[in-house]
């Protein structure tokens, strides 16, 4: 028996909070999607990785935690029914008769669709580990790449190793909650937004977060997947031991395009090239958004990612329902589906 097609609109390739609101503006303008992820659940990296991480640079939330945020977006997205398959990987994309798609998924599903948005942020990602002896043996013991629950490391002794934004923005939520957060980076400036730099440093100042600078990590001490503590060394190779009972390491994540890179789509360095007006792949009916995305002033920005979702609906909007004329209306006056 043949396995059964779905047919939609729209193929919307992640379930982050881009892919999310993607699923919002194809639904403003009538278009139906189907949404495809490799994890099991809504919101990618947000979720995977930080849920409980605060985001500062969403429009009119002065701070949201990345889990509420998704949950926000999935009710805006709702009203419009979209239909998820979670806990699969799109493994094939084949170009139809009548110039559309047909997306094919790790378990089996085939979805027929006039066009693909790709919001699938790095692709396949993983952490970038540290190089230090014994590694694994305190990995999800003493040594975590994410933090799911902030409250988990209540009263514990954390250093925290990075320069980045998830290195600065946990060192300054953990500072709440910890019995003492130590972060150490080779060097005094850091990647992190302005913003958060400020305020770790006024929280140092306030001796609530103990600056190991200019220091990288050289080994750990402990016993049986406990952490005692976490040797640092100098620019000199001088060392010295940091008491502590947690090491998060935050540089960064591996990132991999897996299938993405087999869909004849042009690439540059790891991502998909677009067009900035339309978002616009190489591929006719295929348009890529959010991270994954590249055009020259590209910025890697959530709010970003946000516009780029609307501009490629607006761009598909032709290939869903040629000879229409779109009459774009502000959401003040359309309204929503559902909405009272």
């Amino acid at each position: 028996m043949s396995p059964t097609i779905h047919k939609t609109d729209v193929v919307v390739i992640g379930a982050g909070p881009v892919g999310l609101f993607a699923v919002f503006e194809c639904g403003m303008l009538k278009m139906r999607t189907h949404v495809v992820d490799a994890l099991d659940m809504l919101g990618g990296q947000c979720t995977a990785l930080y849920p409980e991480k605060p985001i500062y640079d969403i429009p009119g939330h002065p701070a949201i935690e990345a889990a509420e945020l998704i949950d926000r977006l999935a009710a805006q997205a709702a009203p419009f029914a979209p239909t998820y398959h979670l806990g699969q990987q799109v493994e094939t994309l084949t170009r139809l008769e009548d110039g559309g798609w047909r997306v094919g998924t790790s378990r089996g599903v085939q979805i027929d669709c006039k066009a693909v948005i790709v919001a699938a942020g790095v692709g396949a990602f993983g952490p970038n580990k540290p190089p230090l002896d014994g590694l694994e043996a305190y990995e999800g013991r003493s040594i975590f790449y994410l933090v799911h629950r902030r409250q988990a490391f209540a009263g514990q002794r954390v250093v925290i190793a990075g320069g980045g934004d998830s290195a600065v923005d946990w060192a300054i939520s953990l500072a709440e909650v910890a019995a003492r957060v130590m972060v150490v980076h080779r060097r005094p400036k850091f990647r992190a937004a302005p913003e958060s730099v400020g305020r770790m440093e006024a929280l140092a100042a306030e001796g609530r977060i103990e600056m190991v600078i200019p220091y990288q990590l050289s080994g750990l001490e402990g016993t049986a997947g406990r952490l005692t503590g976490v040797r640092v060394a100098d620019l000199e190779g001088v060392e010295k031991v940091l008491e502590a009972d947690v090491l998060l390491p935050f540089f960064g994540l591996a990132m991999n395009l897996g299938p993405i890179a087999e869909w004849g789509m042009e690439l540059e360095k790891g991502h998909i090239r677009v067009d900035p007006r339309t978002l616009a792949t190489s591929q006719p009916g295929i348009h890529a958004v959010g991270d994954i995305a590249h055009y020259p002033g590209k910025l890697k920005l959530i709010l970003c990612g946000f516009s780029e979702a609307a501009m490629a609906a607006h761009a598909v909007h032709p290939l869903v329902h040629p000879g229409e004329a779109l009459s774009f209306q502000y959401s003040t006056s359309k309204g929503v589906p559902g909405a009272d």
